[in-house]
């Protein structure tokens, strides 16, 4: 496409083909986005266009109100945002954003997301951004489409502002006799122009006390297609004459490939074989001929390997590799004349993110251009990988996000894109490329493991005169402690890493959580003091106080910690990222060396509750998540090989794991709202250790948790 049409201007036959197949991405009521569109004021058809009106990344760039907002003359109001759904409940959260600021219902929001080529740039869906960032950025344009309404009426009917009123999408004049809506605004003469407006800086958003839509629970809006299978997601793609793509992987981490032979590839009728450097792939009519055909030309592959560490030798290889180690303690004064001086080393595993559906991707040329359907956390990211890769303009890369399987961190790059665009490119026809469990186990990036070293003193009367706490190679996420601790020093140190690695659900603030408050427990017991106690004579932020203290009281913590019951333990952590605040209680049992986690209490806060159902939902499922890696999930390899990649060999949690949960969300509507689907998993693991230690003297320092065998 190459301009926009005005309300009057029919579409061309190539714009309603290219609008038409991305129908099914967006959940839209089973109406085309051209149907939408062609109904009212005609705004984002045109990629180009378009991208001159997102603006910047995080969506506090948008420059107009149509970049944000689409206004049908049938009611209809479709909403645009870069962001992406992939189960963490975004979809549900932004049409809440744009339904309170609009004044309508929810039902009559639509929600277009992540297509590069039709709306913002709100960058990535990670670090728990949305809720802070981007729900904003929308409220800014629904408020400011919704001033365009209320001008609109009070212009037409010549009154001040405080004689009419919106209510339901309509604007209602002081006697009730006269009313107009979205729709009579998208019919006007001046919509287009007006929309076209930028977005106030100074748009007035609804205060809490009046919200009609946040506060309250609001389903998915495609939550019909998910369960009844109709919504397609990146694995269900298809497009007319797809072929079926298979990649050749290297045998082991680090091996290069010498050489190769198509050719048993190329004489299978229908198949396509490419070679690219170190790429290597095959395309063909079936899945099963394409393995068929990667499987023949893996035979003929010679490899140059590359000596790679194994899990057993891990820490050892991270400390040894570590850059800036200090030669020695900061604080060796305060430790000589402590009372109490503790040094301990806690080490984490490396972890899968093990989303449900795997890495998959559609890819389609048509004229040199690319549009790509796959499952990013990153669509402009992935875009710009793409343009990068092929030499392409950005009017040349379109990238599509379904609602997809998963990611939890583990979707922020688009290499699967990037293998099935070539397979396409060669084979002139589209591919679809879906990675199998094995290969998303293998070469997708992990959780980065780490090792944390942390020494502290204490004086004779308990209190903390020193702290220092090295992170060696999973990052610096959290790595501040929140307790007041006399002189401190907290260290990030970059690491030569073994395994590729990359974000995963609140990065490493699950590692420094579990090492901090697994060491909190340590000096609580060497000062002889209760470890609740012990932390709130410490902590003076008052919202991570009343979290704790209100998990505390709700788990019964000091009569259940102060007796002793065969095999049976409690525990308790409490920590903060990315602005919410959390605290949970655990009990445990302990038989024959196996830990089963019992009950869960956990409290958690995030500002002014959006959505309480969702909020529920994520603490829920980063309670389970979590328990993961506390007692199970590690990756274990050697020889540059992974030797449980597959779900019957890497245990996540299983139904019979999930505890008892008792979970109480903390409003607090005079604070802004922050996001809350990572923080509420940095406790679990922690107070999973200090319950273990409670019921068997046995101190936990490493994750996954063992224990010895009673």
């Amino acid at each position: 496409m190459t301009r926009d049409f005005t309300t009057d201007e029919a579409l061309s036959p190539d714009y309603e083909e290219t609008a038409e197949r991305v129908d099914y991405s967006f959940g839209l009521k089973r109406r085309s986005f051209v149907q939408i569109l062609s109904a009212g004021l005609l705004i984002a058809v045109s990629a180009p266009a378009l991208a001159q009106r997102r603006g910047g990344r995080g969506g506090g760039g948008t420059r107009s109100i149509a970049a944000r907002i689409h206004l049908g003359k049938d009611g209809t109001i479709t909403v645009m945002t870069g962001k992406v759904e992939g189960g963490q409940g975004a979809r549900a959260e932004l049409s809440q954003a744009a339904a309170e600021e609009l004044r309508v219902p929810l039902s009559q929001i639509q929600l277009v997301m992540a297509d590069t080529s039709l709306v913002p740039d709100d960058g990535i869906t990670a670090g728990s951004g949305s809720t802070p960032r981007t729900v904003p950025a929308v409220r800014q344009g629904a408020a400011a489409a919704r001033d365009l309404l209320l001008d609109f009426a009070c212009k037409r009917w010549n009154v001040d502002r405080n004689a009419v009123q919106l209510k339901d999408g309509k604007v209602t004049d002081a006697a009730g006799q006269r009313t107009l809506t979205y729709a009579d605004l998208a019919a006007s003469d001046d919509a287009s122009k007006a929309l076209e407006q930028p977005i106030p800086s100074d748009v007035t958003l609804t205060p809490v006390k009046e919200w009609k839509v946040f506060g309250h629970p609001a389903s998915r809006p495609n939550g019909r297609d998910i369960v009844t299978g109709a919504h397609k997601y990146p694995s269900d793609i298809t497009r007319p004459g797809m072929l079926y793509g298979k990649v050749l992987r290297a045998p082991s981490y680090g091996a290069k490939l010498t050489s190769v032979d198509l050719g048993p590839a190329k004489a299978m009728k229908d198949v396509v074989a490419v070679q690219d450097g170190q790429f290597v792939g095959v395309a063909a009519p079936t899945a099963f001929l394409a393995e068929q055909a990667r499987a023949a030309i893996a035979k003929t592959a010679k490899w140059d390997l590359s000596p790679h560490p194994a899990s057993k030798d891990l820490f050892d290889y991270l400390k040894q590799h570590a850059h800036d180690y200090p030669s020695a303690s900061p604080f060796a004064d305060e430790l000589a004349k402590a009372k109490h001086a503790l040094r301990q080393s806690y080490h984490v595993a490396y972890v899968q993110h093990a989303p449900l559906e795997p890495r998959a991707a559609v890819a389609e040329w048509t004229d040199g251009k690319l549009t790509v359907w796959t499952g990013t956390q990153n669509p402009f990211g992935c875009r710009s990988d793409l343009m990068r890769a092929f030499h392409l303009s950005e009017d040349h890369v379109r990238v599509i996000v379904p609602d997809f399987g998963g990611g939890f961190g583990g979707k922020h790059t688009g290499e699967v894109a990037e293998e099935a665009a070539r397979l396409a490119q060669a084979a002139s026809r589209p591919v679809s490329l879906r990675w199998t469990r094995e290969e998303e186990f293998t070469w997708a990036y992990f959780r980065p493991a780490a090792l944390i070293e942390a020494e502290a003193s204490l004086d004779d009367k308990g209190t903390l005169t020193s702290w220092h706490f090295i992170n060696i190679n999973s990052g610096g996420s959290a790595v501040d402690t929140p307790y007041r601790s006399g002189k401190t020093r907290c260290q990030f140190l970059r690491s030569e890493t073994p395994l590729r690695q990359g974000s995963y659900r609140v990065l490493a603030a699950a590692a420094n959580n579990f090492a901090r408050e697994s060491f909190m427990d340590e000096l609580a017991a060497a000062a002889g003091t209760d470890p609740l106690d012990f932390r709130l004579a410490h902590l003076e932020n008052p919202r991570l106080r009343a979290v704790l203290e209100t998990a505390a009281s709700r788990f019964n913590w000091k009569e259940r910690a102060s007796k002793k019951s065969p095999n049976t333990g409690v525990g308790l952590a409490c920590g903060t990222e990315k602005g919410s605040y959390v605290a949970a209680c655990v009990e445990v049992g302990i038989s024959q060396g196996n830990i089963t986690v019992r009950r869960v209490c956990e409290v958690f806060e995030c500002g002014a509750i959006l959505n309480p159902d969702n909020l529920l939902s994520q603490v829920q499922g980063a309670i389970i998540m979590g328990l993961g890696p506390a007692l199970r999930e590690e990756m274990r390899f050697e020889n540059g090989e992974m030797l449980n990649a597959s779900f019957r060999k890497y245990h996540v949690p299983r139904f019979q794991d999930v505890p008892a949960l008792d979970i109480h969300l903390l409003n607090r509507p005079d604070l802004a709202s922050a996001g809350a689907g990572e923080t509420p998993i940095v406790v679990i693991a922690p107070a999973i250790a200090n319950a273990v230690f409670h019921a068997t003297g046995f101190r936990v320092r490493a994750m996954p948790i063992e224990v010895p065998k009673l």
